[in-house]
């Protein structure tokens, strides 16, 4: 898929979670640009990655994590600062995490973890959020 104000390219994952590399699309001038042509490009590589994004978020789903890991990985993404996000946001992902609005989210799993990032993410401005969900993605597979 295509960014439609940057055209960069992004695939979605669950959760939101964006991951892959930024590629604009190359023309200088829209007369020979095709809107559906970059979009099957984009819907292609999306079913091409679909197989293995739903492996790891089964991993996710089914690996539990202790708390003390937990902790860890989100002092790695604020404090420590291997995840280029707004520090603010490190309690309200811990209290989504500790504290899940929602009870699919209670299991102590790293796809609860990242349920927590991507919903205090949420009060991102939109192109602030499209960028910190992209890095997301590939904090989580480190």
């Amino acid at each position: 898929m295509f960014c439609p104000r940057c055209k960069a390219e992004y695939r979605v994952g669950f959760n939101l979670a964006f991951q892959g590399d930024f590629t604009p699309v190359l023309a200088k001038h829209s007369k020979r640009f095709s809107l559906l042509d970059a979009l099957a490009i984009g819907v292609d590589r999306i079913q091409r990655n679909f197989a293995p994004l739903r492996e790891q978020v089964e991993r996710w789903r089914e690996g539990r994590i202790s708390d003390d890991e937990t902790r860890l990985v989100i002092y790695r993404a604020f404090i420590e600062g291997d995840l280029d996000v707004p520090r603010h946001l490190a309690r309200e992902v811990h209290r989504q995490y500790f504290h899940p609005a929602q009870e699919a989210f209670t299991p102590r799993t790293m796809w609860s973890l990242t349920n927590a990032f991507t919903s205090a993410l949420k009060s991102l401005e939109p192109l602030s959020f499209f960028r910190a969900t992209a890095k997301l993605g590939m904090f989580c597979n480190n």
